[in-house]
């Protein structure tokens, strides 16, 4: 019973009904009618069988004839010959040698009817390695197994959302917009996918019709949480900074205790200039995390450090930057604004080592250079 092992770089030998693999010859070298039993990552946790097939045709040739075929290296799923052969290397531990011997496999996928193996479900299958490779942040793998899913069942509201998501964070905006809206003729009323759309929307800089998607989302569900925080961000970046205040607040009354929407909403009072409101919300928000310490967020910390700077509370903000500092101790950002509220407190001496430091970390940094004068001019 043969069996062969694929991986994400084989997707589309796996979904398609005729192909061909390379693989090197074996002790007893596959026949024209062999039967293969195709696993995915055959040696890893994450083994499953994918399919079985009947071997169309075999061709046995050197290795010389094939490192440099960059026709069949793509068939293949490679890019081309050079990483063909620097993935062979990988899976051949000894040295291979031009005389080395090679079958080119061509096999046709059996009906699962015909298997005699267990059964399985093939959109099932490639879906969850989709949303695998999806949440450890290999997008481009993912998006070739999501399409892979869709040649199975292309009217999958699912997989033509998850594919969606997974352009979207490829930066490939119009072509994720087309699966929203491909999936939103299924379902019209589905507002996370309406949502999505304007997210998508709002990350290509069409922030109008961003907002035409979150209306529509908002119609099929008003208390949905996670679309009027969107909503509010996209007011916000739109200059409606009171509709986005009052969708805040919408968003406060449904969920009083996230964290995230109190920093948003000080960030939105920080832009209104009303700053006492703002260090409101911006205490709410590290109160709530700190009730948890994996939450305490460093970003949060110099924004209300930001906001006592600018209200001149000097040392309050004093102690925002340190703390700040203390969780990410190479941010440049953090640790110039420290440097700039030393400033306002007369201590040059201690502002000019802060801003050495910020051009040790980042030496291109203008504002610490111009800083650094400064200091050295007052001290």
């Amino acid at each position: 019973m043969p069996i062969m092992s694929f991986g994400s770089q084989n997707i589309n030998i796996i979904t398609n009904k005729e192909a061909m693999t390379i693989r090197k010859l074996w002790k007893n070298p596959l026949k024209k009618g062999d039967r293969l039993h195709c696993y995915w990552n055959l040696v890893s946790k994450e083994k499953k069988k994918i399919f079985e097939a009947e071997v169309t045709d075999v061709k046995t040739i050197p290795f010389k004839d094939i490192k440099n075929n960059n026709k069949l290296a793509q068939e293949e799923g490679y890019s081309n010959a050079k990483e063909m052969v620097k993935e062979f290397k990988k899976m051949y531990l000894n040295k291979i040698s031009d005389d080395d011997l090679f079958q080119i496999i061509y096999f046709r996928k059996l009906d699962i009817d015909k298997w005699k193996g267990e059964k399985i479900d093939q959109k099932e299958m490639i879906t969850q390695r989709a949303d695998i490779l999806f949440d450890s942040g290999k997008y481009d793998k993912s998006a070739m197994c999501y399409t892979a899913a869709l040649k199975i069942d292309p009217e999958d509201v699912y997989i033509l959302n998850k594919k969606g998501d997974n352009l979207s964070r490829l930066g490939n905006f119009k072509e994720a917009i087309e699966c929203y809206d491909k999936a939103l003729e299924i379902e019209k009323d589905n507002e996370y996918i309406w949502n999505n759309k304007a997210i998508a929307m709002l990350n290509s800089g069409n922030i109008k019709e961003a907002l035409i998607a979150n209306n529509e989302a908002m119609k099929s569900n008003p208390e949905n949480a996670v679309v009027l925080y969107w909503r509010g961000f996209i007011l916000e970046i739109n200059n409606q900074f009171d509709e986005a205040l009052e969708t805040y607040n919408k968003l406060l009354e449904i969920d009083k205790n996230n964290p995230e929407v109190w920093n948003a909403r000080g960030n939105l009072l920080t832009d209104m200039e009303r700053l006492e409101e703002a260090l409101e919300s911006y205490d709410k928000a590290l109160e709530l995390c700190l009730k948890d310490s994996k939450l305490v967020d460093a970003t949060a910390l110099n924004r209300k450090g930001n906001a006592l700077l600018d209200l001149g509370r000097f040392k309050e903000a004093l102690d925002c930057y340190d703390q700040a500092i203390e969780l990410e101790p190479r941010n440049t950002s953090f640790i110039l604004n420290k440097g700039v509220v030393l400033m306002e407190l007369e201590q040059f001496t201690d502002a000019e080592i802060l801003f050495t430091k910020v051009l040790a970390i980042d030496p291109s940094n203008d504002d610490a250079k111009v800083l650094k004068i400064e200091c050295l001019e007052n001290m």
